[in-house]
Parts: C-alpha cells; structure tokens; sequence
C-alpha cells in the first residue's frame, strides 16, 4: 500500500510515475474518496471535541451545585450524532481501503520503463550452455522416456497441469530441496522455516495478492482459506502487526512449500511439462530490513539465488524487468533465466523482488530506531530456487545421447552417490 501523504503532497509526480506500469487508475476517484474521507472525519472530531467540552462543564456544575440537566441533554444529542456517523464513516473507510488496495505499488526511480518482457534489461550472463552432437531433447520426452515423470497418470488423479514424480525424479526433487535448504542456511544466513501452506485472507492482503489476484489462487472454503501460491505470503507475514527491535533487522527467512495456482489467463501456455503446474515444489528466500539497506540486500538475494545454478554449472543470465512488466507489489525486480536447451531458450527460475514499504504498510510491519517513532520494514522475496524448474534444467542440460542424464557433482551426495539416471 502507498503513503497516503505521497499521494495527497505529490499526486502528480504519483501519476507519471505509476503510468510507466500501463495500467490505468481512476485518480478522481481517489480524490472524492479522501476527501469524502477527510470531511468525514473532521466533522466526527469536531463533534468528539464539542462533547468533550461540554462533559467537562457538566463535572464544574455539579460541584457547584447549579443544573446541569440542559448541558447533559446536548451532550446526548452530541453522542446520538456522533453514533450516526460511525456507518457513513465505515463505509467511506471501506471505499477509501479498497481503492488503496488495487494500487500497485511504484517502481523505484532507476528501474527502465518499459511495456512488456521484449523491454527488459539483461544485466549478466553466467556459464557456457552445451553443445549436443545429437538433437536436443525436452525434459518431458526424456522424463517419460526414463519412466520418471509421469503426465498422464497424474491428469487421471487431477486433471491437467499436475505431474507424479517416480523412482530417481523423486529422488532428485528431494537431493534439490536439501541442496538448496543446506547452502542458504549454512552458507547465506537464512533461519529456515516450516510454514503452514493454507492461510487466511489476511495474509494474503498483507503481500498483496489480494483482492486483485483472487482468481489465481485455490480457495477453501467454511472456514475460509487459501493453499498459497508462494511461501513469500507465510514468511513475509510472520511478523505482521509487529513492532521490532532495529538489532533484529535484518531478518531472513527460508523455506521450503508446496506451492499451488490456478494459473488462470494463462490457458494454453506451456501445457506440456513442468515449467507451469498447479501444484509445485519452490524454495523461498524473504528479507525484512531497514529501508536504508534494502537494494544492497536486493542484490545480495539475487546472489544467494544464483550461486545454486553456479554450483549445478547450470548457465543462467539475470534480467532486470521494465516497468510494465513487474508484478504487483513490486518496486524492482531481477529475473533469473536459466538455459534450456530443450527448449532454445532461457526461461524464468527466480524472481527477486524489493517491495520496500509496499507490503509492510499492508500488513502493519514496523521497526523502532532506538526513541524515534516506530517505522515501517523493507520487505524482499526471491525464489531459491523453484524446485521443478531446477529439476527441468538438469534433465535438459545434463541429458546424453543414450537417454540417460547426469547428475550434477554438488546434488550426487544428496542422491546417495548415483551419478546418472539411466
């Protein structure tokens, strides 16, 4: 959510701005709302003051003696007035929040305005992508083909865009998930975490998936939950409603869920494989900081996420997304790609984000600098990576010409020493 003093003292330099996302906003609306909002609420203090006043009379007469019966009957009159304007006033609130809570939030000065993914910057490009003697396979012929991924089997349980891992596919989802646990906790600083993966509407308004984003996400429903869609909405929201110490900060937190969305608008898009599924496995990264070391610790988390395909030796670049390309509650944003040969291309394994006080506004997160008045937190979130699409890449990268593929060095003490699924 946006500082409402932003939008009242610059709206202008708000609107510029904003309009680099392409989208479109009803800043009128905005306008009759805060000051439906504000007339509102002047009125209601005026009232509060005057009742305020005349009580403290009605205590000097008492002691006095005199009457004080025409005093108590405006000071009523007052009360009665000031009970008939809670449900204008709540329901000015209720306008004024859902407004707040549609608009994303402002990309950082530096990031490249942009329309869509055709616009972005790349920043870097790591490792050598290899070079087959033979035609280059897609990780669902070869998954298939090796008996470790199975499509149809999982379509007859839950329909499309679900997939059942066997035999050493599970094997290597497992070897991933502890790789990547392992090098973010002992190596990168992360406390690990084991979230609940159902949570409430709440959490879900406080990274701000909603109310915009409703349609995407599994819902549950007496009492109301949803499965989330990313452990960012957990870790990010474990503090919420909190005022912390400035000697906690940062906090970074890691973990491993089950991740599910609907993925709706996308119909049609990447049907085959894993690289877009209803449920998935993904290890996430989340930071609360002060605002100050916010975009250091922005580059930091893309680092911790790139040194997992280093130690893979999986080629990768990283993209820096345009305006109109970033999500939601992000104010900057790093894509990592990583190659598939499979597939000729590089595509999307982490995304790490810097919200700065977007999200922390929503959901309340403050921190207090020794006497100041508390502050609220930077909050960041990155993927460490999403495990499927690690998964993708080392059947892709690592495949042989006899249908086998190759265990990455780093993953073949997780895998019991087996170094080729054949």
């Amino acid at each position: 959510m946006l500082d409402i003093r932003l939008l009242r003292d610059d709206l202008e330099q708000v609107k510029k701005r904003m309009a680099t996302r392409g989208i479109e906003i009803d800043w009128g609306e905005f306008l009759w709302l805060d000051r439906q909002r504000r007339e509102v609420l002047s009125r209601l203090e005026k009232l509060k003051e005057q009742k305020n006043r005349l009580s403290g009379e009605i205590g000097k007469l008492k002691k006095t003696g005199a009457d004080a019966t025409e005093v108590m009957r405006e000071v009523a009159q007052l009360s009665e007035e000031i009970r008939g304007m809670e449900r204008p006033l709540a329901e000015v609130e209720a306008g004024f929040e859902q407004f707040m809570l549609t608009v994303p939030n402002l990309p950082h000065a530096d990031v490249k305005v942009g329309k869509t993914s055709a616009d972005n910057r790349e920043v870097r490009r790591w490792g050598v992508r290899p070079q087959f003697a033979f035609p280059a396979r897609n990780h669902w012929e070869i998954g298939e083909e090796l008996d470790i991924l199975d499509f149809q089997r999982a379509a007859k349980l839950a329909g499309a865009r679900f997939v059942i891992y066997k035999g050493a596919a599970a094997r290597l989802e497992r070897a991933l998930i502890n790789f990547m646990l392992d090098l973010h906790t002992r190596e990168h600083g992360y406390k690990e975490i084991i979230p609940p993966t159902l949570v409430n509407r709440a959490a879900l308004t406080g990274t701000g998936n909603l109310p915009k984003f409703e349609a995407d996400l599994f819902q549950i429903q007496s009492p109301e939950y949803f499965l989330i869609p990313t452990a960012e909405v957990p870790l990010t929201n474990v503090h919420r409603e909190e005022v912390l110490q400035r000697e906690a900060l940062p906090i970074k937190y890691t973990a491993v869920t089950l991740c599910f969305r609907r993925e709706a608008g996308s119909y049609g898009k990447d049907v085959r494989g894993l690289i877009r599924q209803h449920q998935f496995n993904k290890v996430e990264m989340v930071k609360l900081c002060e605002p100050e070391f916010s975009y250091d610790e922005l580059e930091t988390m893309v680092e911790n996420a790139e040194e997992v395909l280093k130690r893979l030796e999986l080629a990768y670049r990283v993209v820096e997304l345009c305006t109109g390309d970033m999500g939601f509650a992000s104010a900057k944003t790093y894509d990592i790609e990583v190659w598939l040969p499979g597939q000729d291309t590089y595509r999307e394994i982490s995304s790490c984000s810097n919200c700065e006080d977007f999200q922390a506004r929503r959901a309340q997160i403050r921190y207090r600098k020794e006497k100041e008045k508390p502050n609220f937190v930077h909050t960041l979130n990155g993927s460490g990576l999403a495990v499927g699409r690690t998964l993708v890449a080392i059947l892709e990268n690592y495949q042989q010409k006899d249908g086998s593929v190759l265990i990455p060095k780093a993953l073949r003490p997780y895998m019991g020493g087996l170094d080729r699924i054949s």
